[in-house]
């Protein structure tokens, strides 16, 4: 786990299951749809059902439960699993809570989400999209966002700074 701003870590799969799973003081993004998603929803075929109420987002106590993969193509990235866990973080750090978002491996889904947090709502990061990625590379070095994750980013990233 790497603290990226006062009070929101980014990690792994592994970060939660060792330091915060349980711990009440923590509001948690999973950004990962296995396990946490399909335990969640129950679910034993290849996806959640698609008529599902939460067949994207699924909301519990502390914890943001995102069905997302690391899809290759942007196009499979949905903005409103994406909006959620930005306005989840941005919630939980208004309260002053510990926040954790995490995926499997703390490379893509959950760096990738933290880098958008950070360009919109601190002065941390640079405006600009290349620039703001060099610079979170140095704050968060296990950044390495897959194809979609980033192509998402890019495609996005100007509506989402100027909607600020």
């Amino acid at each position: 786990m790497i603290e990226v701003y006062p009070n929101f870590w980014i990690g792994t799969e592994y970060d939660y299951e060792s330091s915060v799973r349980g711990n009440s003081e923590w509001e948690v993004v999973h950004a990962c749809k296995e396990p946490y998603h399909r335990r969640e929803l129950g679910y034993r075929t290849r996806g959640a059902p698609k008529g599902h109420p939460e067949y994207l987002i699924a909301r519990r106590d502390h914890r943001l439960i995102l069905n997302l993969v690391d899809a290759p193509n942007p196009v499979y990235i949905p903005k409103e699993i994406i909006d959620a866990a930005i306005e989840f973080i941005h919630s939980a750090l208004g309260n002053e809570s510990n926040v954790l978002v995490h995926c499997n491996l703390g490379a893509s889904r959950s760096p990738s989400i933290g880098l958008l947090y950070l360009a919109i709502h601190t002065d941390k990061l640079p405006k600009d999209f290349t620039e703001a990625e060099r610079a979170y590379q140095s704050i968060y070095p296990p950044y390495n966002p897959g194809a979609g994750m980033r192509g998402f980013l890019m495609q996005n990233w100007d509506g989402y700074l100027n909607a600020t």
